[in-house]
């Protein structure tokens, strides 16, 4: 009997310890179960799948910082709690605090490639007898640049598209003279040879925008849209996102003011207008935000300009700026539907800042296409010193509009040039008819802001292996030159509005062929060129001649210059880089 007791009571001690070691194994299976619907960094197709799922659009989660380069290491994320966003202006957020950290390279991971650049057609050479005219806006955009260097540092060369030259150029700052009189900028024209090809002239067109300090600059109005959905789970997104905004709220005043919109599955206001210097606010508002969800960026876009234009101050700056990877796929969500919803916005003085961040799904041609046409400009942000340079270093001309629908158009003389090609701005060129047209919009020009263009001309009777694209002799028309004893080489005209302003003003500079040689040449016109030698090399360009990475190389330290900030000796070690990683592959 004791036997069959004791055989009795030892299977069912075997059957309890069963149970307890399903219920172990059943218990994280559950816990992923329940977390399966939540992104998951390095699966980019799971992602995807996320977006579809309708619990992700009621139930973003997030991490911490700290947290997220734990589970990046550890090959899985796993969020730690879960906050819904409403539909409801008045989204709430539980406090949560998240320690600010600098993100280390090795907790980013590598991810499925869905960027996505826009092609690029270079311009090509015109011959000046038939396209005497060159038309195009001006683009104060960086984010090719910044981008470029996202890819040199990780050892890789940029894909050819993503190198839009004229943005590169422009990502430097140039010694050009402040503006006089009345006049919101400067014009600064310069003329040597092409060191790609030193039988054609390059010419130097540079702008210098008005600066102002911070304490001059008018009061702002700003809406921060901020993109919380799941593909923004990487530490060097949303995390970085935080830093970048943590710095630019501790430049702002008193009159100032700030609202915070986010959007994943759905859009909300974290924060409501609240005065600049209620920094502890805003940060804290900022530090509870967390990712997960899909993307209604269109959702949050248009409840970003309703909160702008509530609160607009007359005479101020009204902005949205939408932090981003550009990834809009929930509502509003086509390029068409959203530049036309943007371009209504603008036309009511509420201008918008683009910032894109992130990699393997950066929706460049997006972003750059809507901060075009939102009167604003666009950046991308691949570390916190790029977050200072264009949020602190840089806020006037980030923030504040001084001139808007700047349009240039050369006119060349033949007697002078025979051909000539516009280095970069593809994206940029108009019809000749639309520089007198005030319907059409334009680049803007930030407070402080340089913007450069380089024209390659060929003289006449120089000597060139460029076939000049050219038409049967027309009947009608005069071949006689009318300028063949003027000394003038081109005519520079710009175009202007007031940022509240809807007719353009009129500048004119003639531009007298006074060529000096390349070694003679100013510090401005050979950086400039030793930048567009540098992104030609990458694109292999068709119109590259002689450039090389060594030639942009020597230019580079040629021209270095004085550079407190050191942006020109990070563009050498960048091509050094490139060098280096072309060299290889």
């Amino acid at each position: 009997m004791n036997k069959l007791l004791r055989l009795f009571l030892l299977s069912g001690m075997v059957a309890i310890l069963a149970q307890l070691t399903t219920a172990c194994h059943n218990q994280p299976s559950a816990q992923l179960e329940e977390s399966s619907n939540l992104p998951v960094a390095k699966d980019v197709e799971r992602d995807q799948r996320q977006r579809q799922s309708p619990a992700m659009e009621s139930a973003p989660v997030g991490r911490s910082a700290d947290s997220v380069n734990q589970n990046f290491n550890n090959k899985v994320l796993r969020p730690r709690a879960s906050m819904p966003l409403s539909h409801s202006p008045n989204v709430s957020f539980k406090p949560k605090s998240v320690p600010s950290r600098s993100i280390p390279e090795q907790a980013i991971p590598e991810v499925s490639n869905r960027e996505n650049y826009s092609p690029i057609d270079e311009n090509a050479f015109k011959r000046v007898k038939h396209n005497p005219l060159s038309t195009f806006a001006i683009d104060v955009d960086t984010a090719s640049y910044s981008n470029l260097r996202r890819f040199l540092n990780n050892g890789q060369l940029p894909p050819t598209d993503a190198i839009r030259i004229e943005e590169l150029i422009n990502y430097f700052n140039y010694d050009y003279p402040e503006p006089e009189s009345d006049r919101p900028f400067s014009i600064t024209t310069e003329i040597s040879q092409a060191p790609w090809n030193p039988t054609h002239q390059l010419v130097h067109i540079g702008i210098q925008g008005e600066k102002m300090a911070i304490e001059d600059l008018p009061p702002s109005n700003l809406v921060f849209l901020l993109d919380v959905s799941g593909s923004m789970n990487y530490p060097n997104k949303l995390p970085l996102l935080k830093d970048a905004f943590r710095m630019l709220v501790n430049e702002l005043r008193e009159e100032d003011q700030v609202s915070i919109v986010v959007y994943a599955g759905a859009a909300g206001v974290v924060l409501p207008p609240t005065p600049g210097n209620e920094k502890d606010k805003i940060l804290t508002a900022i530090e509870n935000l967390n990712a997960g969800g899909s993307t209604a960026g269109g959702a949050g876009i248009k409840l970003a300009y309703k909160l702008a234009q509530d609160n607009f101050i007359k005479s101020g700056n009204n902005r949205v700026i939408l932090a981003t990877d550009g990834d809009f796929n929930v509502g509003v969500s086509s390029d068409t539907e959203l530049v036309k919803l943007i371009e209504q916005k603008r036309k009511k003085g509420v201008f918008l800042t683009v910032l894109g961040f992130g990699t393997g799904n950066l929706q460049d041609s997006k972003m750059e296409k809507i901060a075009n046409k939102g009167n604003g400009n666009y950046a991308y942000i691949d570390n916190e010193l790029e977050a200072k340079k264009v949020l602190v270093n840089e806020i006037g001309a980030t923030l504040l509009t001084i001139a808007k629908d700047v349009k240039i158009q050369v006119e060349f003389n033949p007697a002078k040039v025979q051909g000539y090609r516009l280095i970069g701005y593809e994206n940029r060129r108009l019809k000749d008819e639309e520089f007198n047209d005030d319907t059409k919009d334009a680049g803007e020009l930030g407070a402080g802001h340089t913007v450069t263009a380089l024209y390659e001309i060929i003289p006449v009777g120089a000597k060139t292996k460029v076939k000049l694209p050219d038409i049967d002799p027309l009947k009608y028309q005069s071949n006689a030159a009318s300028t063949t004893n003027s000394k003038e080489l081109m005519q520079v005209k710009l175009r202007y509005k007031e940022p509240d302003g809807n007719t353009s003003q009129l500048l004119t500079y003639p531009l007298v062929d006074k060529a000096v040689k390349l070694d003679d040449a100013s510090d401005n016109f050979k950086f400039s060129a030793a930048v567009a030698s540098f992104g030609m090399v990458l694109r292999d360009s068709p119109y590259k001649g002689k450039a090389s990475f060594d030639q942009a190389l020597q230019l580079a330290k040629e021209s270095e210059g004085v550079d407190l900030e050191g942006y020109r000796a990070e563009l050498i070690d960048l091509v050094e880089s490139a060098e280096e990683i072309g060299d290889r592959e």
